[in-house]
Order: structure tokens, then sequence, then C-alpha cells
């Protein structure tokens, strides 16, 4: 009887199961660190917190093929310039709330969530709320009286009122004005930013 090659014995593939595992054990690692490096707020296509503080839109990139985001001029949010920790801290507390109060069950948030209602991502630069000028007043009174204040566009839906607290709603104003700020490569695709101020 001729013994077992040594490409098919027990051991080498034994060993070369070992190999495979530690070296994707190893690029997983390396991953994880440059991803989280390229997602933290202030690298790359994610801006600081402090981006609340100025003008946010949309201009389409040639090159890339969708609409890309801007910083533009100051433009502080509820006009009132805020300190970098003062903006973390506002965007923190409004993803927590909107985390506290399950907004995904309905709502998709940077590909994340539900479909039911409206995605979330770049909802600071919606057309729904009509004019820059008006849009932070909209925001707020549709946050804290849903029922009464939603636009329902022929779907029939309407978001329930969750109670929203007046520092709560001014939190998720921020965290979405923020949001609207990262560069998601054109996610979702297909969207129309409000009119800017100044466009023909």
């Amino acid at each position: 009887m001729s013994a077992t090659p040594w490409w098919a014995s027990e051991s080498m593939w034994r060993k070369c199961a070992i190999w495979v595992t530690a070296g994707m054990a190893v690029i997983l690692i390396f991953l994880t660190f440059d991803t989280v490096n390229k997602i933290t707020a202030g690298n790359g296509r994610v801006p600081a917190y402090d981006v609340i503080n100025s003008r946010i839109y949309y201009q389409f990139d040639r090159e890339r093929g969708f609409q890309v985001p801007v910083i533009g001029d100051e433009a502080p949010l509820f006009g009132r310039k805020l300190s970098p920790e003062e903006a973390e801290a506002l965007v923190t507390h409004g993803k927590m709330t909107i985390q506290a109060k399950n907004c995904m069950n309905c709502h998709t948030l940077l590909g994340n969530g539900a479909y039911y209602a409206p995605d979330l991502t770049k909802s600071w630069l919606d057309p729904g709320w009509a004019a820059e000028a008006v849009r932070e007043d909209l925001m707020m009174r549709f946050l804290r009286d849903p029922p009464n204040n939603a636009r329902t566009y022929g779907t029939g839906r309407r978001m329930p009122n969750l109670d929203i607290s007046e520092e709560e709603a001014r939190a998720i104003v921020a965290y979405l004005k923020w949001m609207a700020a990262i560069d998601t490569n054109g996610f979702p695709r297909g969207f129309e930013p409000i009119a800017q101020e100044g466009d023909s």
C-alpha cells in the first residue's frame, strides 16, 4: 500500500488551515484599523462635528458622476457658532436621541435601517424643506409635532409623535446637518438637493 502524498496528508491541511486563519486575522485587524481611521469624524470624507457651523450644499462632480458635499461659508446652526467640543456634544446627543427613539425602525441612515419612511442620510438638504432660510424652523416644528406638520407626498404615511423635546430636536437637526456633510460616494442615488441660495 502506497504512502499518502504530501499534498493530501492530514497534517499538511491542518497547517494550511492554521496559516490561512492566522493570515486572515492579521488582514482583518489591519482593515479594521484602516476603516476606523477613515470613518472617524475629522478624517477624509467624514468632516469634524463643527462643520455644523458652516453652510453645507451639494455640487455635481463630473469626474465622479454624482453630487458631492461642499462646505461653504460660516452658517451656524440656530444662529450660534459652537466650539468643536460643543458641536461634538450636540451631534452626539442627536445621534443618541435617534437611537433612543428607534428611528431606524422606519428610516434609513447611511444605508442602515428600514425603507418605510424617507432616507435621512441627506435630509438636511431635502427639497421638501422649501428653502434654506426656513429649513431649521420647519425641521424643528416637524420633529416636535409630526402629525400636524407632516408632508406625506401622497403616501398617507405619517410619523407618530415621539415626544421629542426642544433640546432633543435641536440635537437631531445638528446630527442631520453633520450627516449631510459626509461624502457618501453618491448614496442615495438620484438625490436632488434643496435649491441653493443664489441658484437660478
